[in-house]
């Protein structure tokens, strides 16, 4: 019996869990003993200029044994395997933007209902995103984190990231104003735009060649809005092929991670992290299905069944924009959503939905003013609430771009930006979890516009259009996953 891709994932995710957390174990305690360090601190794995010193030519490592060497391979190995894929996803996110928007635009055939697409999605965006941060504040001040905790530990960690803060802080202080960042959303030259990935100028230049289409005679927009199509086609067939290889590219990105982060780092400050990863999964599992149950048709069963290997992939890659084909791919094709609304709801939210990464702003911004002995008043807390909804709007969909917002809204209400480099530890593994969360949010809105709009096929229309879909498909593989979707 062959599995459906969802559960081939989450085995593969299970398996690099055990595996990475290995690979760190083993290569800790034989770098740390070839070095001959007896004393080591147990909230710290080798910290960085051990790894530097153990991996030099005639280091440490070159006494540390087969099993240091071994598991060094395995982890490097792992890391080439989830960067192809990664590039892979990243090859194929601009192509269907552009021809899925431009298809999608034209054929609505009526610029007002675009202007009306566009106001709901944005619309829903922020408002979600300001509930989710609304969600993080409450959960920090009454789990309070950064309550006792010790400042030993504080500076500790804090001196194991300083270098890695002080480098992000001030990246993240070069960050342009939002006058800035809404002006560059219109390109200067759409062409180095679709070279450099900028996917909201992307966004834009599809939309203005949409509405050209829509305002030209059918006869002359037609074969341009084909060729569109057509293109649309091609790279879906393009995404069936690369989530065949998708589990053991979500194995390997998580062998990496937790190769490099292990769990003493992840104990060290294991009431932060439950309290985000608390927040993200009430937000994933409570609010987004009450809102489907409210607004939509859409049930629990399906919506997850549909999504669940988006969800996976966003977690494993920590990058909505990454992610983003195989979004489009389950809206489209599992969950039901039509064309017209799924090309252009899904590439804004990867842009500006940033549900995940805002709720992690209030418990991080929280917990960094508690550990500083630090009580932010009501007025404060509103500040982190309208700071960090702004803040979203035109941030990249990368990874590690929530400790850029985060500075920004440290400083909002003058909160110690050193504060960053306690946490910075277990930030990869924290944006893992938000952007799951991203591209949850970004599914539920798709739905529900989508709804609104009539462009949602019913749970039974969707299962045979997933059908259609596998039948057509030259991949036994793919074929098996479409038909086992609703299973």
């Amino acid at each position: 019996m062959k599995l459906a891709l969802h559960w081939k994932i989450l085995i593969g995710l299970a398996l690099g869990v055990v595996v990475g957390v290995g690979i760190n174990l083993l290569w800790t305690s034989n770098t740390w003993a070839a070095m001959g360090v007896n004393d080591v601190p147990t909230f710290l794995g080798a910290p960085s200029d051990a790894r530097a010193t153990a991996e030099a030519p005639g280091g440490a490592n070159a006494d540390a044994g087969f099993v240091a060497d071994a598991s060094r391979f395995v982890r490097n190995a792992n890391a080439f395997i989830g960067d192809l894929f990664m590039r892979l996803l990243r090859f194929i996110a601009v192509p269907i933007v552009l021809f899925s928007l431009i298809a999608g635009v034209a054929s609505l055939n009526d610029t007002a209902k675009l202007g009306r697409i566009g106001g709901k999605t944005i619309g829903i965006y922020l408002a979600t995103t300001a509930f989710a941060i609304t969600v993080g504040l409450l959960a920090a001040n009454v789990v309070g984190p950064g309550r006792g905790f010790p400042e030993e530990l504080r500076e500790s960690l804090r001196e194991s990231s300083a270098a890695d803060a002080s480098t992000r802080i001030g990246n993240a202080q070069d960050r342009p104003t939002t006058w800035d960042v809404l002006l560059d959303v219109v390109p200067q030259n759409p062409f180095t735009a679709l070279a450099t990935t900028e996917m909201l100028q992307v966004v834009f230049a599809a939309l203005m060649v949409g509405i050209g289409l829509t305002m030209l005679p059918k006869a002359q927009a037609a074969p341009v809005v084909r060729i569109s199509e057509t293109m649309t086609e091609v790279v879906i067939k393009v995404v069936h092929l690369i989530l065949i290889i998708a589990p053991y590219a979500v194995f390997s990105l998580i062998v990496e991670v937790l190769a490099d982060l292990g769990l003493p780092v992840l104990g060290s400050l294991a009431k932060y992290c439950l309290t985000v990863v608390g927040g993200l999964a009430f937000m994933m599992f409570g609010v987004y299905p009450l809102v489907l149950r409210v607004l939509t048709p859409v049930r629990y069963r399906r919506f997850f069944g549909a999504i669940s290997p988006a969800q996976l992939l966003a977690f494993s890659s920590a990058s909505s924009g990454a992610t983003l084909p195989v979004t489009m791919e389950c809206c489209e094709e599992r969950l039901g959503v039509k064309e017209e609304v799924n090309s252009f709801v899904l590439p804004i939210g990867a842009t500006i939905n940033m549900d995940g990464t805002a709720l992690y702003q209030g418990v991080a911004a929280v917990f960094i003013a508690q550990m500083y002995g630090m009580d932010l008043t009501i007025g404060e807390q509103l500040t982190i609430v309208l700071t960090a909804t702004l803040a979203s709007i035109g941030t990249a969909a990368v990874p590690g771009v929530g400790i850029v917002m985060l500075v920004i809204v440290l400083q909002s209400v003058g909160i110690p930006l050193e504060g960053i480099a306690v946490i910075l530890g277990v930030d990869r593994i924290l944006d893992m979890c938000r952007t799951s969360c991203n591209v949850t949010g970004d599914c539920m809105v798709c739905a529900t516009v989508a709804h609104s709009e009539g462009a949602l096929l019913s749970e039974g229309e969707a299962r045979e259009r997933a059908a259609s879909v596998g039948a057509s498909d030259e991949s036994p593989k793919a074929d098996d996953e479409r038909e086992r979707a609703y299973e």
